[in-house]
């Protein structure tokens, strides 16, 4: 056995299988579940890495240390969440923060994710080990500093540096670099060291204007610390997703390796985040493990390799063991894996950085050299893209002032456009029903994407060809049916949605879509859904409830839905107006790759717009080779509906006047059958 691992001291593993106690207790599968890390454990099993490293099992963080940067009631609330006597509450309450579950397990495992980190960062310190990877979970970077957000209880990495830092001065731990490559922002690491110098925290993330995950602009290029700390943050902010590893890699190059010389660190911590890889159902980007595996071997050049790994984000499973072996096999100083990526960068990569460089020149001198002028063709400014979002039209929240929704989405057309993948449209694309369950379509060409319980297709032509073209140009030329159980089962009602305007009883007008072409075809069917009615007020419609269908199937249940055949852009039109948010276009909300992932996964719910009612994409099956598309609530709304944290309300009477229309004139049921319909979905128990 190698003890050693590489030249310059034994390489770190710590994995501990309690760590899995922590899950969500729902039965709806979690992205952010215990096997995350079992794959990848099993994958460096079957490698024999650990045969080759020195490997430890978790211990607890001391409480004194979690709370050198979490309040100590936060930390009384991690370490009592699991007991006994909150087993009937603990839903309820993770409810009331952002994207969290507790379980009986989630406070050892949390204890035992930022000892892990804490004590491997230590031992790298004091030269015990060369260089580490913690294997842990809940992940940390959300984490701030009086409540857990997005996935993460305790900020693991965060705990580490400021332990580092703060109590063992002796070790000669004077700077710490944070890398920081998850596809999210961690708006909590940031937020730790805001003022502090010791600590550079660099973010790569997908921001794609403040409407990524976590939301927000504290993402943003320009968000560079304050006070001391002034010039100590640095955010590289992605316009879009899609981005691989030769836009990493020009990020790295350009930015972060000048930055990391200048700073020159005694210690370098990752937020190894994996939910940026090829194939992850959440992040949307396309690194490769080999693409991880030269980000982490270009660091290794400083801190004399002292590099810790956290692990945080990553929800494809295949792609997060790969990347880690990857990355683990480069701390080892193997030979890295063969690989390539593709010729260029983005445009829109390049135009960040060239910002990222300004906004940085005036405290990393560094970066006043321009960039090489060959890098600049056709970069005529260093534009973010916008998405302003508001709440949401029928899904407009009581509390909520109506917006001031006066700009035509028609406005999109001069918005700055970029490079896209062309992939066919889906009226060329044969998808096998019976098949959806395990997300199988049907191409001659294709690139297998796996999902968070599933592999999904992603159809792509033969040959991908980058395109300036908008998104709306090739999103026009592709088909789906839209699925509609509300007031737009009246057509006059939903044509709204697609030429603007109102009808009889609206308060309120709809923009239209950018494509105002009427739908190609119009067809009724049933499915078995449950339909229900929630909220008490909208400004659409007044005082009163409006319809939702149950995200899940049931036989017992029927829901008559009237289907237009749209355009992919026209769906997103849709989308966005039924979430009340104004669009400036750069991007669609829905493209190809998520329609196929819906069919195989069933449903998503849309992070840009979290704020709207409407904004869980569900498949209800396929017509005529086309899927059909609708929008509900996300089932986390279900549990509300149920507790009555949300109300269930019988609905506004123009409102139920508009679809009393939609199912008589669509000969669907006469007038009295279908007020029976709605008043029995209206008043029947959830």
């Amino acid at each position: 056995m190698d003890s050693c691992g590489g030249k310059k001291g034994p390489v770190g593993l710590a994995y501990d299988e309690r760590m899995c106690a922590h899950f969500d207790p729902r039965e709806d599968p979690h992205p952010e579940d215990p096997q995350r890390i079992k794959a990848v454990w099993e994958m460096l099993q079957s490698e024999g890495i650990p045969e080759r490293c020195v490997v430890m099992k978790a211990k607890s963080a001391d409480e004194k240390n979690i709370a050198l940067v979490h309040s100590q009631k936060h930390v009384d609330f991690i370490r009592t969440i699991s007991s006994k006597g909150l087993d009937a509450k603990r839903g309820k309450i993770a409810s009331r923060f952002n994207s969290i579950y507790f379980n009986k397990g989630s406070s050892e495992a949390a204890f035992l994710a930022a000892g892990s980190v804490l004590e491997l960062t230590e031992k790298v310190a004091k030269g015990e080990l060369g260089a580490a990877v913690a294997i842990v979970r809940p992940p940390g970077h959300h984490a701030e500093h009086n409540e857990p957000m997005g996935f993460c209880l305790f900020n693991n990495v965060a705990i580490a540096a400021n332990f580092l830092v703060n109590e063992k001065p002796e070790l000669g731990i004077k700077k710490i670099l944070i890398v920081d490559w998850d596809v999210h922002h961690g708006n909590g690491t940031q937020k730790m060291f805001w003022n502090d110098p010791r600590v550079l925290y660099f973010s790569v993330h997908r921001y794609d204007n403040g409407s990524f995950y976590p939301g927000g602009d504290d993402g943003a290029y320009n968000k560079v610390g304050e006070g001391l700390g002034t010039g100590y943050n640095v955010n590289v902010p992605w316009e879009h997703g899609r981005c691989g590893d030769a836009d990493y890699l020009a990020v790295w190059d350009n930015i972060l390796i000048p930055l990391a010389k200048s700073f020159d660190p005694d210690l370098v911590l990752i937020s190894a985040g994996f939910d940026a890889a090829i194939g992850d159902p959440l992040g949307g980007c396309r690194v490769t493990p080999y693409g991880y595996s030269i980000m982490t071997k270009k660091l290794m050049d400083f801190a004399s390799g002292k590099i810790v790994l956290a692990l945080e984000g990553g929800y494809n499973l295949n792609s997060l063991a790969k990347s880690v072996l990857a990355c683990v096999k480069v701390l080892l100083e193997d030979k890295p894996i063969d690989g390539s990526f593709e010729a260029y960068p983005f445009e829109s990569t390049w135009r960040i950085i060239k910002v990222v460089r300004q906004e940085l020149r005036r405290f990393w001198p560094i970066f006043s050299e321009e960039l090489p002028q060959a890098q600049l063709i056709n970069i005529d400014s260093a534009r973010v893209p916008e998405l302003i979002s508001a709440s949401s039209s029928e899904s407009d929240s009581e509390d909520n002032a109506e917006s001031d929704v006066t700009k035509d989405i028609s406005q999109a057309k001069t918005a700055d456009t970029h490079h896209a993948n062309v992939v066919l449209a889906f009226s060329k694309l044969e998808i096998d029903e019976t098949k959806c369950n395990k997300g199988v379509a049907s191409n001659n060409s294709q690139t297998i994407v796996p999902g968070i319980s599933a592999e999904v297709t992603v159809p792509l032509p033969a040959q991908i060809a980058e395109t300036t073209s908008s998104w709306r140009s090739a999103f026009s030329k592709v088909d789906v049916w839209y699925a509609s159980y509300g007031s737009n089962m009246w057509k006059p009602r939903f044509l709204c949605y697609i030429e603007g305007g109102q009808v009889q009883d609206m308060q309120r007008p709809c923009v239209g879509s950018n494509d105002r072409r009427p739908p190609k075809n119009v067809m009724w069917t049933t499915v078995p859904h449950r339909l229900f009615f929630g909220h008490s007020r909208t400004s659409t419609w007044g005082a009163g409830g409006v319809a939702f269908l149950h995200p899940e199937s049931n036989s017992n249940n029927k829901a008559h839905i009237c289907l237009y055949k749209i355009t992919l852009e026209q769906f997103n039109d849709v989308l966005v107006q039924e979430n009340r948010a104004i669009y400036a276009g750069n991007l669609p909300v829905v493209d190809l790759a998520l329609v196929d992932y819906v069919a195989a996964n069933k449903s998503v719910a849309l992070q840009p717009l979290k704020e709207g009612w409407y904004h869980n994409v569900i498949f209800l099956g396929v017509q005529d080779d086309l899927p059909i598309l609708s929008m509900t609530c996300p089932m986390s709304d279900i549990d509300r509906f149920k507790s009555g944290e949300l109300p269930l309300s019988l609905p506004a009477a123009g409102y139920k006047s508009c679809l009393i229309r939609g199912l008589v004139e669509g000969k669907q049921l006469c007038q009295q059958d279908a007020v029976a319909y709605l008043d029995s979905a209206a008043t029947f128990p959830l």
